[in-house]
């Protein structure tokens, strides 16, 4: 009991004095390029399936 005692003590400890925590404007900014990135990553997998997809159609179609 006295580890896990220790561990919660030593996490906290950790926490409040040796992390170093973002301001606001650094994780504003780093909100916006993850939200950026992620649009991005949509549309390209977006755009990948729509020609994948009609161009399968267009290969069955002409296999016909």
């Amino acid at each position: 009991m006295s580890k896990i005692t220790t561990y919660f003590k030593e996490s906290y400890k950790e926490l409040t004095e040796k992390v170093t925590w973002p301001t606001w404007p650094q994780l504003q900014q780093s909100t916006m390029i993850v939200l950026a990135a992620t649009i991005f990553i949509t549309l390209l997998v977006m755009a990948m399936d729509f020609v994948a997809g009609n161009g399968l159609k267009f290969i069955y179609n002409v296999l016909k």
